[in-house]
């Protein structure tokens, strides 16, 4: 091709004017992510097909681009968009938004997700069929897609099933010669050609006779049980570059093109249980945790903690997304996202407005609105500084009941057994607590350096789990935020940093004393921008793209020059 026009020419006629964007309002919320991470491209591409999505590699590689895959674009750490503007050669997207087909096989006892389908949509394909996904909706992102779990080894708060894991996918790599090679292990016999297999699963044309179901082909973290309970382990239960959950495209972060994932369902809980604990003592957790781990017969479906700094910044600017929550449903928080991005885009054009103006809408609208915590969970934020919640299952609700009164109530803390609602909004504040302290930072711009969001696996025999930050850190630190997936040992950290701070020394200070303490990061997000990736998940992402032709720069923070995030969506 003999330039960009010939390039953008050849997408065009791939996948249709519309769905070539080039201008910069049109590809702004593509290029920037919810958290961190923005940069420039040449194009965003948005396939409808699989054979588009082939059809599209194969031009971006021809014409010796970088390709970056995108699916909900949650930006938790940078890994789905451009890092800055210094890439030595054009940047495309590719959104895969519009490839959302799942296919039910084996009475639905698996699915095969194609790359742009999210777990909204299906939990809602599997709710009539009485089951549910590997992983819900999670602590720290919103619209997130099922393959972007696969690729980014993503945990989430069930506590029985480990990462989220594969080995039956259909991808594409690109080889040492720069040549593209389809790889079909999805255990479905779809013919031979690729654009014949990538057609065929569009369609759906195959029947169960053509599913192999091969014993040594995992789709789910089978062990992932034994290693929880095991508390007395000098290792954390699971982390990203954990290299037992490192297989083609799970774990891949971008470095392979990923079509479509296969993946076990679960049958769904029936008449389960939220526990509350409060406790102004973080060793009584401990207590619960290797109590129930050790001895349960039965493990808890979540076990999430919330300390009482994070429950106060979700209560505040994490109302109006939980109030969303509860009127109309989750499935309609991307399409709210997506709407504030084009008015925080729109926004930008004029300079009389402040920046974040959605925000600022959304957090005055939410001032007036009524209070939507329970009175019980209001008085243990006030009783008690760190929060325990526990869904639990109906045959295991006496148990845990037995488990709990030879602790409880004690001289720090206390237990109730929710109501339906009461478990409900627990769990729902519990959600909306990492998109909070984005909003805060939106909100006092003027205060706020920025926001240091740390993703940790702690050992599981890790008894002195809450963090004492020496003064050096916390003097620079406006608010600390901690909550997380507590009886697996994953907790998330986002610190507020006071205007001024140094970011960069800062955060490797806070990461160097988790090392010292053993623990792993990121636990259960893309390693992105946003931290060094270790030795296994370099040699993992060298094996699939030794050309370094998809998403280069993944693991390596020193691709920035300076700190690089969101600090309003104007940036």
């Amino acid at each position: 091709m003999s330039g960009r026009r010939d390039f953008l020419d050849a997408l065009t006629a791939i996948v249709g004017r519309r769905n070539v964007l080039t201008d910069e309002a049109a590809t702004r919320r593509y290029r920037t992510g919810f958290r961190c991470g923005g940069g420039a491209a040449l194009a965003v591409v948005r396939p409808a097909t699989l054979v588009e999505q082939w059809r599209v590699l194969q031009v971006c590689i021809r014409a010796n681009k970088i390709v970056i895959m995108q699916a909900a674009n949650t930006g938790l750490t940078g890994g789905s968009t451009p890092d800055g503007d210094n890439y030595d050669r054009d940047v495309v997207i590719v959104s895969t938004l519009r490839l959302a087909r799942i296919h039910l096989i084996d009475q639905g006892r698996q699915v095969i997700c194609h790359a742009g389908a999210t777990l909204f949509q299906l939990e809602n394909v599997l709710r009539p069929l009485g089951r549910e996904p590997h992983s819900v909706i999670g602590s720290s992102c919103i619209g997130a897609s099922v393959v972007g779990g696969i690729c980014n080894s993503s945990g989430g708060s069930l506590v029985r099933r480990g990462p989220a894991y594969t080995e039956t996918a259909l991808y594409a790599r690109v080889d040492s010669a720069r040549q593209i090679e389809l790889v079909n292990h999805l255990g479905v016999r779809l013919g031979s050609d690729p654009e014949e297999i990538l057609r065929r699963l569009d369609c759906g044309e195959f029947t169960e006779a053509d599913i192999e179901h091969a014993a040594d082909r995992l789709a789910y973290s089978r062990d992932y049980e034994k290693r929880v309970r095991a508390v007395d382990a000098d290792s954390p239960a699971r982390f990203n570059a954990d290299p037992g959950r490192l297989f083609e495209a799970a774990g891949s972060a971008g470095k392979v093109v990923v079509f479509a994932v296969r993946l076990d369902t679960f049958a769904a809980e029936a008449g389960a249980r939220v526990l509350y604990i409060g406790s102004n003592d973080p060793a009584e957790l401990t207590r619960v945790r290797r109590h129930l781990l050790m001895q349960g017969r039965e493990l808890p479906i979540e076990a999430e903690y919330l300390h009482r700094t994070a429950f106060d910044i979700a209560d505040r600017y994490g109302k109006d997304t939980f109030m969303a929550i509860r009127w109309l449903g989750s499935a309609w928080l991307p399409k709210l996202f997506a709407i504030k991005s084009r008015i925080d885009t729109w926004a930008a054009r004029l300079s009389v407005l402040p920046d974040n103006p959605s925000d600022r809408l959304m957090q005055a609208i939410a001032c007036l609105l009524p209070d939507h915590l329970p009175l019980r969970l209001r008085e243990y934020r006030d009783r008690y500084e760190h929060h325990l919640m526990l869904r639990v299952s109906a045959s295991a609700v006496e148990e845990t009941r037995h488990a709990l009164a030879s602790i409880f109530p004690s001289g720090q803390g206390a237990y109730f057994e929710c109501t339906d609602e009461e478990g409900e909004k627990a769990f729902l504040h519990r959600f909306v607590t990492a998109g909070a302290a984005i909003r805060y930072r939106a909100i006092h711009r003027d205060e706020v350096e920025d926001i240091i969001a740390l993703d940790i696996a702690l050992r599981r025999n890790d008894l002195n789990w809450f963090e004492q930050l020496p003064a050096e850190v916390s003097s620079a630190i406006s608010h600390a935020l901690y909550y997380g997936h507590f009886f697996c040992h994953v907790l998330h950290q986002d610190y507020v940093v006071r205007k001024g701070a140094d970011l960069v020394r800062l955060k490797q200070s806070m990461l160097d004393r988790l090392t010292e303490r053993g623990a792993e990061y990121p636990a259960e997000h893309n390693v992105g921008h946003s931290y060094a990736a270790k030795p296994a998940l370099i040699d993992h992402y060298r094996r699939l793209d030794p050309c370094n032709c998809l998403n280069p720069g993944i693991g390596h923070t020193s691709r920035r020059a300076n700190w690089r995030s969101n600090k309003s969506s104007s940036d």
